[in-house]
């Protein structure tokens, strides 16, 4: 059995962007049990050099609309970085993870050896096949994005584990016979 390129790209990303939205959620009734607003994390950040949690989602949706943009040779939608709100933030998850469902599978034949392009500052253009874009730069920049806004919010003290970050749900766990 082989895995494509469009199987590891949308199951990998989406994964990801289910995980941030379940975070944000945790982190809401968090903040409502503590009796705080929620959009007061939406501005936290770990260090006064790294994007705010805001910024995090916007890079992790921004990478996740860019990728299979790329690997699928198809134009990706543009959303302003204008989200102030966990509401605004939750519907740009929702509209990205629904962008990176909505690509057919069709779209991506060839993706594997298909040239891809990364702008990477005023002069400097990475160069990729698209199996090399999607395992040396997309998963492991997605990836950061979601851990640094996990740890974000972990840093404000919501009780989030590693659980969270992976997104173990209860149909994934078996009891001991």
């Amino acid at each position: 059995m082989s895995v494509s390129i469009q199987q590891v790209a949308v199951t990998s990303i989406a994964r990801g962007l289910k995980t941030l939205s379940a975070l944000l959620d945790k982190a809401k009734a968090h903040a409502e049990a503590s009796g705080a607003s929620p959009d007061a994390y939406v501005a936290a950040r770990l260090f006064e050099d790294m994007l705010p949690l805001s910024g995090q989602i916007q890079r992790a949706s921004d990478t996740a609309k860019g990728a299979i943009a790329r690997l699928a040779a198809v134009d990706a939608p543009s959303y302003a970085d204008d989200e102030t709100t966990f509401a605004q933030l939750q519907a740009r998850i929702a509209k990205t993870l629904a962008y990176v469902e909505s690509v057919p599978a069709s779209a991506f034949e060839g993706a594997e050896t298909r040239e891809v392009t990364v702008p990477a500052g005023p002069s400097i253009t990475l160069g990729f096949t698209g199996l090399d874009y999607l395992l040396e730069f997309v998963i492991p920049n997605f990836q950061f994005h979601v851990v640094t806004a996990y740890d974000i919010l972990r840093n404000q003290g919501v009780p989030l584990g590693k659980r969270d970050f992976l997104g173990i749900g209860p149909e994934r766990v078996k009891t001991a016979a």
